[in-house]
């Protein structure tokens, strides 16, 4: 019966998306909670054991930095929403030839839809205001090659085209209502966000309370960092408060979002955290620092409630990241952001499950394996849908 509703279920949605095709824009993000899989590792577990981790943490939304074959093989099938990216080395490359963006986008996207679900592709990680002047001109270029590649490959109502920015862009962000980009990276960021308007793209932030309170310890509350109670800030300017840091951050993005004309664009949150070690002057990258911060992120992402700014726009964020990452460089935090260790064991609990071993997931009784039986069916219906959905979107 739960089967027959599957069905029934798609091809209502199918009907709709069918009446309304030319209204379609790419959509990346399902709920408000996702994660970063970063692989700078040579001791975590396989893509397909990743898989099953997240499938049994019920992450659904995942972004990586790349578009590496196995990740997305061992995705097929699986249900879940992953963003691809195309790495900074790239970026140039992408910016002066079209076709090598055609080819790239026919390979690691056109030749895995819909069985893999590839529902974006982020163009470059905080490229503007890097200071390589050369990859900062090239990444307008970049984006509309790979935009242009999608609506080639009819793929443009299904896979949404992002790029990701640091604080560096800002200027004044204190208090909130104060800030604007920065001068040197003003006119290459309207480029982008007069494109990412017409085609329906959210203004992707990568967020940290943790680098901002390391950066100034004797004049933020750490407990304003971490969501603890805390008296907050006031923005006259605004006649807005803020009880946590990440809201003033994404409001502090929204502000110069409307200086610079663009009051109408989404802002999301691609990368969020906190250490759970790191060097001796790294003090507040601790495991409790680390888990309040990632426990409390979590319980504010589930209230499904915007900032003071925008209370009707639901908040959405990635936390950074899946896995502690031995072979990233620079200091110590930087290979300590994971919710896991590399043997898939939590590094703190935050209400996650770890990694159980193929052999102890194999042991099933009678009523799981009925459970399991019917899951495969329902896969199967979703990914019979999907393959529907994505024909009836081509033009």
């Amino acid at each position: 019966m739960k089967i027959c509703r599957s069905f029934g279920g798609c091809f209502f949605l199918l009907l709709v998306f069918f009446v309304q095709k030319g209204n379609v824009t790419a959509k990346a993000f399902t709920g408000t909670y996702g994660i970063n899989y970063g692989r700078l590792a040579n001791n975590i577990p396989s893509p397909k054991q990743v898989v099953r981790l997240l499938k049994a943490a019920k992450i659904k939304n995942v972004r990586i930095y790349d578009a590496d074959h196995s990740v997305l093989d061992a995705f097929s099938g699986s249900g879940l929403d992953l963003v691809i990216g195309v790495n900074n080395g790239l970026v140039k490359d992408m910016s002066d030839n079209g076709d090598r963006a055609l080819n790239w986008v026919k390979e690691n996207v056109h030749a895995y839809v819909p069985n893999t679900h590839i529902v974006g592709i982020a163009v470059g990680n905080e490229v503007l205001g890097s200071g390589d002047l050369d990859l900062e001109s090239a990444l307008y270029g970049a984006v509309r090659n790979i935009y242009n590649a999608t609506r080639k490959l009819q793929l443009d109502r299904v896979v949404q085209i992002t790029t990701a920015h640091s604080q560096l862009v800002f200027s004044n962000s204190y208090p909130p209502s104060s800030c604007v980009f920065k001068e040197d990276v003003v006119q290459n960021m309207k480029k982008l966000l007069d494109l990412f308007t017409q085609i329906g793209s959210p203004f992707c932030l990568n967020a940290y309370p943790f680098l901002a309170y390391m950066g100034n310890p004797d004049h933020i509350d750490i407990n304003y960092a971490l969501f603890k109670p805390t008296d907050g800030i006031y923005d006259e300017k605004s006649k807005l408060h803020y009880d946590n840091m990440l809201d003033a951050q994404i409001d502090a993005a929204y502000a110069a979002l409307e200086d610079a004309g663009f009051s109408k664009m989404e802002v999301i949150v691609t990368e969020t955290g906190w250490a759970s070690h790191g060097d001796e002057k790294e003090g507040a990258a601790t495991p409790s620092n680390a888990r309040t911060y990632n426990y409390n992120l979590r319980k504010r992402l589930s209230k499904r409630k915007g900032t003071p700014r925008r209370p009707k726009s639901m908040l959405k964020a990635y936390v950074f990241a899946l896995f502690n990452e031995n072979l990233k460089t620079g200091a110590g935090s930087e290979r300590n952001f994971g919710l896991y260790k590399p043997d898939g064991k939590i590094a703190y609990d935050i209400g996650f499950p770890a990694l159980k071993s193929s052999s102890t997931s194999s042991r099933f009784s009678i009523k799981e394996l009925g459970l399991q039986s019917w899951h495969s069916s329902y896969i199967l219906v979703v990914t019979a849908c999907s393959s529907a959905l994505y024909l009836f979107l081509r033009p």
